[in-house]
């Protein structure tokens, strides 16, 4: 497969509007369009495969479980990660579990755009504080939307469109020269590391009073043969009730 100019661009987009601090998709929610699930499916679009971009982007999803950012903090770059690797890995015409292994260390190069980002910025807050001094608040608003959105758009898309123009050719070449054994334990790494997403999302929910949810709606999944959409919409009603009978009497007592 072969990514255009512009193709690659609307994915540097993509990876722009699943930024931490983007307010345009606020409705939407940044911490949506941010996990590979939903921008591996938009990269699919993109590239004329929306079905083979979501199981792209839904292999990818699984090492990034557990994955949060505090305090500003990002130790992996789930958006880069997500587009990136769903679109080198549709590219290159490798199964997804090979595009795991591309999307973990493109999410740790992720990090660094975030960081020269992020200190880029400080330029602008310290031009706020002046304006603050001056008492000029217009100044104030526009410092703090416009130059730091512009620099992130910049910093996010022209990285992320040059890496899936230009990135694709090279990478198809790579797992060419590493058909056979090396190829095949890419492969094994790539099945190991959903479980390790796994295993820590299951150690995140081990708490008191959770772990029993997941246990209920794991049974349920395995014995009833309901489809996920139904377990769903019954895990809702059950969170729902949870939540108005036990959460709520627990707060005002």
């Amino acid at each position: 497969m072969t990514i255009h100019l512009w193709q690659a661009f609307l994915i540097g987009v993509v990876y722009y509007l699943g930024q931490m601090g983007t307010p345009w998709v606020s409705l939407a929610g940044t911490h949506t369009i941010m996990r590979p699930l939903v921008n591996g499916a938009l990269v699919g679009l993109i590239l004329g495969d929306p079905v083979k971009g979501t199981i792209y982007g839904a292999a990818i999803q699984l090492p990034f479980l557990a994955w949060i950012g505090a305090g500003g903090a990002v130790p992996m770059d789930t958006a880069l990660a997500g587009t990136l690797g769903t679109a080198l890995g549709m590219a290159s015409n490798v199964s997804p579990s090979v595009a795991i292994t591309l999307a973990v260390p493109i999410s740790l190069v992720g990090t660094m755009i975030w960081v020269l980002h992020m200190t880029v910025d400080i330029t602008f807050v310290h031009m706020a504080d002046k304006a603050a001094e001056e008492g000029n608040l217009k100044r104030i608003d526009f410092l703090h939307v416009w130059p730091p959105q512009i620099t992130m758009f910049l910093f996010s898309v022209i990285p992320a469109m040059l890496a899936a123009y230009f990135g694709a050719g090279p990478v198809k070449q790579v797992i060419g020269g590493l058909a056979g054994t090396p190829l095949h334990v890419l492969t094994v790494i790539g099945g190991i590391l959903p479980a390790l997403g796994i295993a820590m999302n299951l150690h995140a929910m081990s708490s008191k009073g959770t772990i029993v949810f997941f246990l209920l709606g794991f049974m349920v999944a395995v014995y009833s043969k309901l489809a996920i959409l139904p377990i769903a919409i019954f895990a809702a009603i059950i969170a729902y009730i949870y939540t108005q009978l036990f959460l709520k009497r627990g707060e005002q007592a």
